[in-house]
């Protein structure tokens, strides 16, 4: 199992954004084993038993510039609780201490795993420095290459108005392709890693 433990950042002078986030997750995930719940104030907590979908929760937490992203990876106790608050295990375990760890780094970002796997943290915070190099412009096109995944680049740069070169110097310094393949790369290592803790 995945559990991302979530922390707002300087929460003591922003509005609470657990309540919108909780709503907006819930609408765009449906791989979730339950549904993301407030568990303590700023903070809440998901939970997905499927390795692409904790990935990419975690890279949109993290890029919204608003939270404290821990991943854990770990078993959960069965049978399983019908609400992530009544749920526990070394998952729950893990994503605490991994969000402890992310509160004290500069991209906000930390996993923790059952030990004996392969270091998936140090890659997907390479993931995330990638990104966070990412100018709003790249992140356009980024986002429409996402969005359509079938789009060639010449389609692209005709909805969005510039030139086939620029749109292909923006892909290349955005890093859209290498970024597409990371999490392709970084979603299957994640499952494999749950597949091991959970055999």
């Amino acid at each position: 199992m995945f559990v991302l433990t979530v922390d707002q950042i300087d929460s003591q002078h922003h509005a609470d954004r657990v309540a919108p986030t909780l709503l907006d997750l819930a609408h765009r995930f449906t791989r979730l084993t339950a549904a993301p719940e407030r568990t303590a104030g700023d903070e809440f907590q998901l939970a997905t038993d499927d390795g692409p979908t904790a990935l990419d929760l975690a890279l949109t937490l993290v890029r919204a510039g608003d939270w404290s992203v821990g991943l854990g990876i770990g078993d959960v106790r069965l049978p399983l609780g019908d609400s992530v608050r009544a749920m526990t295990g070394t998952a729950f375990v893990n994503a605490r201490d991994a969000v402890t760890t992310a509160k004290k780094r500069p991209g906000r970002f930390a996993l923790v795993s059952d030990p004996g796997g392969v270091d998936l943290d140090a890659l997907i915070r390479l993931l995330l420095a990638l990104r966070e190099r990412r100018t709003p412009e790249g992140w356009e096109l980024s986002d429409l290459l996402d969005a359509s995944p079938d789009l060639t680049l010449t389609e692209a740069a005709a909805r969005l108005g510039i030139s086939v070169q620029a749109a292909s110097q923006r892909a290349l310094t955005a890093g859209s392709r290498l970024d597409r393949e990371a999490r392709d790369a970084l979603g299957s290592m994640l499952t494999a890693e749950g597949e091991r803790i959970g055999a």
